[in-house]
């Protein structure tokens, strides 16, 4: 069965989302690129139930959470970072300004329960509505909304922000933090 280039082109698009989401499931760039690799994989062997006109991007997204959750199962227990070996190799560029405010922001993000942290980065990270999210998730779309919300609060909570330009000036920590900060104010 020939895949069509339409499906080919589109799935080459979301393979960055496809790996930041990775990334913050696994939280490890190897494992992430493992499940990204497999969600690929999957995505294509199947490509023949994908209905044409529908949401791509949500659809692998779907396949990814699945496949991570799957993987979780098979292995019993999620490696724990308590000691923030794992969170201390992330690469980032000396020069880069905000990198405090960015390590902040990390811990800040990994301190949220799961659900929370998932919701916001669907929403804020990846650009999801909030119905597709709530699709990609099992959930209502109050739930993922609400979950939103929640994770919104504690960051600006945690974070000490007041204003909506405190952040450092990474376009995409901006973006999510600023939309923190006026949620917070509503």
């Amino acid at each position: 069965m020939s895949v069509p280039d339409t499906f080919k082109t589109e799935l080459l698009s979301v393979i960055p989302n496809l790996r930041a989401f990775a990334l913050s499931l696994t939280k490890t760039a190897d494992k992430a690129d493992d499940l990204v690799q497999e969600t690929l994989m999957k995505a294509w062997n199947k490509h023949h139930l994908f209905q044409a006109g529908t949401n791509l991007k949500a659809w692998t997204f779907t396949i990814m959470r699945n496949e991570f959750y799957s993987q979780m199962r098979k292995r019993g227990r999620e490696v724990q970072d308590s000691e923030g070996v794992l969170a201390s190799q992330l690469a980032s560029h000396p020069e880069q300004q905000g990198h405090m405010d960015m390590q902040d922001f990390k811990a800040a993000l990994e301190d949220l329960p799961e659900d929370q942290r998932e919701a916001l980065v669907l929403i804020g990270a990846n650009g999801f509505s909030y119905e597709e999210a709530a699709e990609i998730v099992g959930v209502a779309v109050g739930t993922i909304k609400s979950r939103v919300s929640r994770a919104r609060s504690r960051l600006v909570e945690d974070l000490g922000l007041d204003e909506e330009g405190e952040f450092g000036p990474d376009a995409i920590s901006s973006h999510i933090v600023g939309s923190v900060a006026l949620d917070s104010r509503r």
